[in-house]
């Protein structure tokens, strides 16, 4: 097992001679271990880790400034909403969000002053599905950067480099650590010269994890290929059993031949996942107490451990959003996600029938 490198300093043989470490903002074995393992498995020749994955999604967009405009996919994590629209665009970054399920759109949105293009896929919570070889042969004829955060598939499911994405960013806190009990973000590039400014944003502006973080990711990292295993064929039956429902109106999941992002779900990836947002027949009252009377199913934010969750994104995980931006994203107030854990199907198929029985 890697080590715990609790040290925040490192002594030097001499004056700027150190042995590969100096300070532990700067580096550290441990977080080093970390950030070649991730870079490993998403085929990045640099991993560089952060204390969150919003502190990662922050210094990729530190590396441009005032007056610069980045193109966003629409549905994407409240959090990240957040960081365009409340901090970063005091700044003077732009940011303009559209639905790139046409790759055609990407192109024509585009602006002289677009300097990055963001989107998740799938997406976060409509499980919207983009596809990324398109979109990266549209910003790769631009000049500009693709950055796709693959949280919700994980390196085990789609490798976005693979299909010509530029940047790939995690919040480790989900399913690459997959016990619920560590917070952390890195971003992964096989760009020298994109690496080099991010290890420098990463020790000058500081969001970094500490190392026995670091080693609880590592450790969840052994397991990431049996868990995501399980997770997709939980979520195969969660699906059927909700696609079946009378009470439920739509489920989102990429896996099911209907969802318009079927197809290229499909292409680019080797599962859909386990993460299943589903339309609940009714408003929130009825919402409300389906997530009450849960007992397996935790209700709670955040997703990719082995426990299995459920959250109501218009008032929890999506709040930050504006009413008019999640209707028209299609978040309501029947919408209910879930991140599908490690459980016996028939016992999470047992507690939503409890959820719909309270919610009739």
């Amino acid at each position: 097992m890697e080590p715990i490198v609790l040290s925040t300093t490192f002594a030097q043989d001499g004056p700027g001679a150190h042995k590969g470490y100096d300070y532990s903002r700067a580096g550290n074995p441990t977080r080093g271990a970390l950030e070649r393992c991730i870079a490993s498995l998403e085929g990045a020749t640099d991993g560089i880790a952060f204390g969150s994955g919003c502190a990662a999604t922050t210094a990729v967009l530190l590396m441009l400034k005032s007056g610069d405009h980045v193109l966003v996919g629409d549905d994407v994590y409240g959090g990240t909403f957040r960081i365009f629209d409340k901090v970063l665009a005091q700044f003077g970054l732009e940011a303009s969000f559209i639905d790139m399920s046409n790759p055609a759109r990407v192109d024509e949105a585009m602006r002289p002053n677009t300097r990055l293009v963001w989107l998740e896929t799938p997406s976060n919570p409509m499980l919207k599905v983009f596809d990324i070889a398109a979109i990266a042969a549209v910003t790769a004829a631009r000049g500009v950067p693709l950055a796709v955060d693959n949280t919700f598939a994980t390196p085990m499911l789609q490798r976005p480099l693979a299909l010509g994405a530029t940047l790939v960013v995690h919040s480790t806190t989900k399913y690459l650590n997959g016990h619920s009990d560590v917070v952390g973000g890195a971003v992964l590039t096989s760009d020298a010269a994109i690496a080099e400014r991010l290890r420098f944003l990463q020790k000058s502006v500081g969001g970094v994890p500490s190392p026995f973080d670091c080693y609880l990711v590592l450790r969840g990292l052994k397991t990431l290929a049996i868990r995501m295993k399980r997770h997709v064929e939980t979520a195969r039956i969660v699906v059927d059993h909700l696609a079946r429902h009378p009470q439920v109106t739509r489920v989102h999941y990429p896996g099911l031949k209907s969802h318009p992002g079927h197809d290229v779900a499909a292409r680019q990836m080797s599962a859909p996942g386990g993460m299943i947002s589903f339309e609940l027949n009714g408003a929130l009252e009825q919402a409300a107490a389906f997530l009450r009377a849960l007992r397996i199913f935790a209700c709670a934010e955040s997703l990719g451990g082995v426990e299995s969750l459920a959250e109501h994104p218009a008032i929890m995980t999506h709040a930050s959003l504006p009413p008019e931006a999640r209707r028209a994203l299609g978040i309501g107030d029947g919408l209910i996600r879930l991140s599908v854990g490690l459980e016996d199907p028939a016992d999470l198929v047992a507690d939503m029938a409890r959820g719909f029985d309270e919610a009739r």
